[in-house]
Formats: structure tokens, C-alpha cells, sequence
């Protein structure tokens, strides 16, 4: 198969939904999907996040790093705190050989 006809058949199938996505932006929904869209970014954040921490061979350093972090954007509010913290946790749990 050429490279540009998967090209154009992957266009032929992403932008017609894109667009459709697009077209219902000013549509109003019932509450209820308001409400289950409202946890749509946690769970993609999660789908994310926990096969990369718990399917690792470091996962209890990976582990350590994530709850660091975790708490404290949780406590300041501060994506940039929770990263470094995370970080840093995760390489003192590394040095520490847990």
C-alpha cells in the first residue's frame, strides 16, 4: 500500500468526526452528559498514568514519585511544584534503593 493513499484514508477517516466535533461545540447538552464529561479528564489523566507507574519493574519508585506529586499539587495547587516534587521524590527513592 502506497504511503499517501493510507494518507488520504486516514484523512478520509479522522476529518469528517473532527468536524462533526466541531459542529456540535455550541450545542446544548442535557445535565447529565454535562456531568459525565465532567470526569472525562481524570480518566484520561489516569489511563495515562497508572500503566506507566504500576506496570514498570520500578513501579514502588515510580509509585513514591506519583503520590509526591499527587499530594502536592493536591496541597498547593501548583502543577510546577507537584512535577519537581515528584521528581525529587522519585530520585531519592532511587537513591535510597526502594
Amino acid at each position: 500500500m502506497s504511503p499517501l493513499l493510507v494518507i488520504v484514508l486516514m484523512w478520509a477517516v479522522t476529518y469528517p468526526v473532527r468536524w462533526l466535533g466541531l459542529q456540535l461545540g455550541g450545542a446544548a447538552l442535557p445535565p447529565f452528559w454535562l456531568a459525565f464529561l465532567r470526569f472525562v479528564p481524570v480518566s484520561v489523566f489516569a489511563a495515562l498514568v497508572v500503566p506507566e507507574v504500576l506496570g514498570s519493574p520500578e513501579w514502588a519508585r515510580r509509585l513514591v514519585g506519583a503520590l509526591a506529586s499527587a499530594a502536592l499539587m493536591w496541597r498547593t495547587r501548583n502543577l510546577a511544584a507537584g512535577i519537581l516534587g515528584g521528581f525529587a521524590a522519585y530520585w531519592a527513592a532511587r537513591v535510597l534503593g526502594v
